[in-house]
């Protein structure tokens, strides 16, 4: 397990009150993010079906970081429920905050007796202050605006709480040179084509063959897939580096102590899981809502190479995981710092 540490600088003022009923969706309208939640409508079945869970001993290592088992964890733009259901397996109740309808009805459909799913957006989820003891945002703090976001998990957190940003490196290994390049080809001429999509593109100039340009330009970094793409599009999602979220997280003045590991999670898969989950990411849906084919996109091509080299039968693939965590000061480091009230 790799680890990478960076000191939290003096913590921040005291965070605002929890925000008024409805502020949130004009909130989100302000600050451009409407379009990260409409992202992922539509697919929310094959997301939760595709999609790999974080590994157990990262649970471990936040309840160590806590020194107890979580009373409450929140568990910020939750999906489909899939890491709601994993944190339900080691806390005693889990609250979903998701801003996308579609995606809320499916975790409700699979909810347990644990976990609960409210509409909300991260930056203004409408919880009490002082609710939790872990927060979570899985495969998620990408598409939040980083500084609303970590004063709201400063507002959420109880003294000694944790704070987890966690994201999978795409896509697993799976020991197979030659499905991994495939996807990895596919991966980019997807990239491409939404780069058009998000340029306002239409016709033969959307659907038409890539240049060599293009698709060089659009190489899928699988550790952070929005390095290249972070900031303001002219039109569409806006998104974060994930390399750059532990630097964020220290520099919010939100933490006593922040973070980084790496983790990793065996799941066994085949060929038909290998393309969907090329199918569950954002870039692939928003291509197909614009009209664009799988032949075109490059899936058929890859569906046919990952069945030839991987056939039908599972075998282990290897998920790593890094996990950006901020822990905040417990009571008693509160009141012995001047001005330290988070």
């Amino acid at each position: 397990m790799d680890e990478r540490r960076l000191p939290a600088p003096a913590p921040a003022p005291a965070p605002a009150p929890a925000p008024a009923p409805g502020a949130s969706a004009a909130e989100a309208d302000a600050l451009g993010l409407r379009a990260n939640a409409e992202r992922f409508s539509g697919f929310a079945e094959l997301y939760d079906s595709a999609r790999p869970e974080p590994p157990g001993e990262l649970a471990d290592l936040l309840c160590r970081y806590l020194g107890h088992r979580p009373a409450t964890v929140v568990d910020l733009g939750s999906g489909t429920g899939l890491s709601t259901r994993w944190a339900a397996r080691w806390a005693d109740e889990v609250i979903g905050v998701e801003p996308s309808e579609d995606m809320r009805a499916a975790a409700q459909l699979r909810a347990l007796a644990a976990t609960s799913c409210v509409e909300g957006w991260a930056h203004a989820t409408g919880l009490p202050s002082a609710c939790a003891d872990v927060v979570l945002a899985v495969q998620a703090l990408h598409w939040m605006e980083p500084a609303p976001t970590f004063a709201e998990v400063a507002r959420l957190l109880r003294p000694g709480g944790v704070f987890a940003a966690v994201d999978c490196d795409w896509p697993p290994s799976l020991g197979s040179a030659p499905a991994e390049q495939a996807w990895a080809q596919c991966r980019a001429t997807v990239r491409a084509y939404e780069r058009r999509v998000v340029a306002g593109l239409a016709g033969e100039a959307l659907t038409g063959a890539l240049s060599e340009a293009e698709r060089a330009g659009a190489a899928h970094p699988g550790r952070d897939s929005r390095r290249a793409s972070a900031g303001t599009a002219p039109r569409g999602p806006r998104s974060w580096s994930k390399d750059g979220h532990l630097a964020t997280m220290s520099a919010s003045g939100r933490f006593s102590w922040c973070t980084e590991v790496a983790v990793s999670r065996v799941e066994w898969g085949d060929a038909g899981r290998f393309v969907a989950l090329l199918r569950s990411q954002g870039d692939y849906q928003a291509a197909r809502r614009a009209g664009l084919g799988d032949d075109v996109l490059g899936v058929t091509a890859l569906a046919a190479r990952c069945q030839a080299v991987l056939g039908a039968s599972p075998r282990p693939w290897l998920f790593t995981y890094r996990a950006r965590i901020g822990v905040v000061a417990p009571a008693e480091a509160r009141r012995g710092a001047a001005g330290c009230s988070l």
